[in-house]
């Protein structure tokens, strides 16, 4: 079980990569943020993406799977006060590989609650080296002691 201990600052963690599929990426499209340039291949091929792009929402939904599979699920997480500097630096494309991965910026113990400490990391997701979508949360785990 992973808790606040395992997670000090510059610790990087790894969620590992996905193929992203153009019919799931649809979907969400559909239901979440139908823009025609999210779902239309013709609106699309006029606007600046020149293809269907996935909606930076779908990219962070991705993202946020990874996270909870390789760490929430198994840990002491106690939920997010939130985050800041959220950033989709490039479109992704159906068919591209994404890499996911986590950086814990700072971790510190709660000063009124001393059995919970704060952990400030920066989500990342990459096409080759390239980074595509960013940002900085903090999220709640409980220590051991």
């Amino acid at each position: 079980m992973i808790a606040f201990e395992d997670l000090p600052a510059g610790k990087i963690i790894p969620l590992g990569d996905l193929v992203v599929d153009r019919e799931d990426m649809l979907d969400f499209a559909r239901k979440f943020d139908p823009q025609p340039f999210h779902l239309d291949d013709e609106a699309a091929k006029n606007s600046i993406f020149g293809s269907v792009a996935a909606s930076g929402w779908y990219t962070a939904s991705l993202w946020m799977r990874r996270w909870v599979d390789t760490v929430l699920s198994d840990s002491t997480s106690q939920g997010s006060p939130g985050g800041r500097e959220l950033s989709w630096l490039a479109p992704v494309y159906p068919g591209d590989k994404l890499t996911f991965e986590a950086e814990v910026l700072n971790a510190r113990r709660s000063k009124s609650r001393p059995t919970l400490g704060l952990v400030e990391f920066e989500g990342r997701a990459k096409r080759d080296d390239q980074v595509v979508y960013r940002f900085i949360a903090t999220g709640m785990f409980s220590t051991r002691s």
